[in-house]
């Protein structure tokens, strides 16, 4: 296995400091705060803050009357997260967008509103303080909390959290496909299977890119009801693709050249062991295996995906993995990993061979 160097930070959108780091005890309070930032940048987007501030910089009474608040506080949460860089103070008092605060807007081609409303929704408020329980445990707290399995009360008692889930995992497919697409070379190869793939951006992707590739999207029934329309009949893509409703943890009914595994090995190990193995048995050996995930290694990404880890913890006891316990996963189901590379600063590629 050959792992290839961590991809540096987008050095486009990197602040300059403008000031010495903090000493440790008001670090602290800054980081014991975190919920009033998080707070300040859920209010922010749902108020559309964001997408009210043109290219020209306002003063926080002209953008209450856009956003229809009272101009003092609105004035206090901008200020607060200027502080971090979610939008500029100017001396004049007026307020101007930042590159992290333009990514709140819905209009961006790169948007994160939706992320941020999904990191920040009301049952993450109930689950975070019983962290210490999860850590104790090593059990999800969302059961106890609202008495059902995490996804079976999204759908069924909090439906807006849901659409909101939805919308954040629609718009982070649609951003990291094109790269997934641009990284991975799969000429040569007839046909890609996309396991757990969601609405299909990825396969869209490759099939884009390869014009002579078939491609399968795999999914639960409820989600593939929503696959891309370029998929479905009439979509200009449906001669070359086809929709598998089921579960890739109970089987995998389709034969590819190459399977695509991104983002849902972070379940309990129970069930990625046993997708893993259904992968080993439908592809057989030589097959090509491309597993896509957040690690929790040394990458630019470590302050998300370390927190991510956590919230997986308490939503459904998943976690992210490291290099070394994917790596051991993969070898334990029969996959010989041959090289390892960075997507983006937060996605890395495991490319992989079902073994003999």
């Amino acid at each position: 296995m050959t792992t290839a160097e961590t991809a540096p930070p987008n050095r486009a959108t990197a602040q300059a400091p403008t000031a010495p780091p903090p000493p440790p005890p008001m670090r602290l309070r800054e980081l014991v705060f975190g919920a009033a930032l998080s707070a300040a940048v859920r209010a922010a987007a749902r108020l559309g803050v964001p997408d009210a501030l043109g290219d020209t910089p306002q003063s926080a009474e002209a953008l209450a009357a856009k956003v229809h608040t009272e101009p003092k506080p609105l004035r206090r949460m901008l200020r607060a997260l200027a502080c971090y860089g979610v939008f500029a103070e100017r001396p004049d008092g007026t307020f101007a967008h930042t590159d992290m605060s333009r990514l709140l807007r819905e209009d961006d081609p790169n948007s994160l509103r939706a992320i941020a409303l999904w990191c920040t929704e009301p049952w993450t408020w109930a689950a975070w303080p019983k962290l210490d329980e999860a850590v104790r445990s090593g059990r999800n707290v969302v059961e106890g909390l609202f008495g059902k399995e995490f996804f079976t009360y999204l759908n069924e008692d909090a439906p807006e959290s849901a659409d909101v889930f939805n919308q954040a995992m629609t718009r982070s497919s649609e951003q990291s496909a094109r790269e997934v697409a641009a990284l991975l070379d799969l000429s040569g190869s007839a046909s890609v299977a996309d396991l757990g793939g969601g609405q299909g951006h990825v396969v869209a992707c490759l099939l884009d890119k390869y014009p002579q590739m078939h491609g399968s999207l795999l999914d639960l029934p409820r989600v593939v009801e929503n696959a891309l329309p370029r998929l479905r009949e009439g979509g200009d893509l449906a001669g070359r693709a086809q929709i598998v409703p089921g579960d890739v943890r109970e089987a995998i009914p389709v034969k590819a050249d190459v399977y695509v595994i991104k983002n849902i090995l972070e379940w309990d190990d129970e069930s990625t062991a046993r997708l893993l193995h259904n992968v080993v048995q439908a592809g057989g050996p030589g097959t090509r295996v491309i597993v896509i995930e957040n690690l929790v290694d040394d990458t630019p990404s470590m302050r998300f995906s370390t927190a991510m880890d956590l919230l997986l913890l308490l939503n459904v006891g998943g976690a992210k993995h490291t290099t070394d316990s994917m790596v051991s996963r993969l070898t334990a189901a029969g996959l010989a990993v041959d090289t390892v590379r960075p997507v983006n600063p937060y996605l890395h590629a495991f490319e992989c061979r079902v073994g003999a």
